[in-house]
Formats: structure tokens, sequence, C-alpha cells
């Protein structure tokens, strides 16, 4: 055999020594481990659900409140309407006491008529009562009463918002120890601080606590009435 038939039957040799050898077992490249199984996050609770206050039919636990000269209440296309007044009208919840904090309340109220403000909320803050309006003082005027006794045109809180005739719109109330805070819509138009604040209801609307919806010489409409604890 010549030199050069020799070196070839080598190459041919060494080549299919490593092609078998990648084939067997104890010479293939190591499969990877199994990943560990990935641990299942616990998903956040619920918030929970808000109790009804109203069921579009009947007032249920509301009453009218005798402010004295108060507009007539009755429901009407699923909607507590509360008609404009000599001065306040509204309506009291009678039912179940309502949490003193910790809580969220919500309405959609509409301005029927009238010349001020469509949605009083008298409504508990701990050991006290307070008040929020909105669109007073001639109809645009939004804030609480009272805050350091002084009422919602005269406090931090005050702000001067728009309000159409015959428009849906919603409130969202949140009170805890540490603040009241109150949304108009999507946009929060109340965000007090809590301490060392000297917090009380206006007294002309005391009549409505400890939950109350109250107008002044305005006709309003209120639905989806909700509460919730917030513990």
């Amino acid at each position: 055999m010549t030199l050069r038939g020799f070196l070839v039957l080598t190459l041919v040799a060494s080549a299919s020594a490593a092609a078998g050898c990648a084939d067997c077992c104890c010479c293939a490249p190591e499969k990877p481990a199994a990943a560990a199984e990935t641990k299942q996050a616990t998903p956040a609770p619920k918030a929970p659900a808000g109790k009804s206050l109203f069921d579009g039919k009947t007032l249920g636990s509301w009453k009218s409140v005798e402010f004295g000269g108060e507009g007539a209440v009755k429901v009407e296309n699923g909607a507590i309407r509360v008609d404009q007044g000599a001065t306040i009208s509204g309506i009291q919840w009678t039912g179940e006491a309502p949490p003193r904090t910790n809580y969220e309340f919500s309405v959609e109220a509409m301005k029927v008529d009238g010349s001020d403000f469509f949605l009083g909320i008298v409504f508990p803050v701990g050991k006290e009562q307070c008040s929020f309006v909105a669109g007073g003082w001639g109809g645009g005027v939004t804030g609480l009463s009272s805050v350091d006794h002084m009422n919602a045109s005269e406090n931090e809180t005050a702000s001067d918002q728009t309000y159409k005739k015959n428009q849906w719109y919603t409130f969202r109330l949140i009170v805890t120890p540490a603040k009241i805070e109150v949304w108009w819509d999507a946009k929060q138009v109340v965000n007090l601080e809590l301490a060392n604040r000297q917090i009380s209801v206006h007294p002309a609307v005391e009549s409505a606590a400890p939950l109350g919806l109250t107008n002044y010489q305005t006709t309003s409409l209120f639905r989806n009435i909700q509460l919730k604890s917030l513990k």
C-alpha cells in the first residue's frame, strides 16, 4: 500500500468513529434538566362588592326629610326625583346604619332644573358628620361643609365646577381615618387630610344624617346608589 492510500484509509476511519460516538448515549450532549415548575401567583383579592341602596323601583329605606318647604320625593323612570323646594329638599337613609369610616359611597346625580346645588351628600366621618355639595352658591361651588367651621365656599376644598342640566354625573366619596376624597366622574375634586382638622356638617342639612342626599332650590334625580365597606 502506498503512503497516500494509507493516509486516506486513516481519515475515513477517524470520521466513522466520530460519527458513531455522536450517536451513542454515552457521548451525546447532556439534555438540559427540566425547568422547575413555576409557582402560580396568588390572585389579588377582589374588591368587596358594593351594596345597592336603591332598587330603581321603590324608595325602600329612603324617606323624605321634613326640612320645611321641601319639594316632593318620588321614584321616576328608575331614579329618585327630589323636586325643588323653598330651600332644602332631600332624602335620608333609614336602613342599616352606614359605616363611620373605611367606606365608599357612590351615586349618579342629575340636575333637572334650578340655580343651586343639585347634590348634597350628608355622610359620617368617624364620630362626626360632614356634607359634600356639588353646584352650590349659585351653581358652581363644590366642596365639603364644614372644615374647621368653614363651609364649602370658604375652606380649602372649595372649587368652581360647571354642571350641565339633564346630564348624569357619577360622584364617588371615600372616607378613611386619614382622608376624605371625592371624585366627580374621573376628576378628583376633594382630597382632604383629616389630621388636626375639625369636621362638622352644615346645620341646614343635619336632619338628613347619618346618610342623606339633598338639594337646594333645585330639582334633582338620583340613581345607582351604592355603599361599600373598605375593611
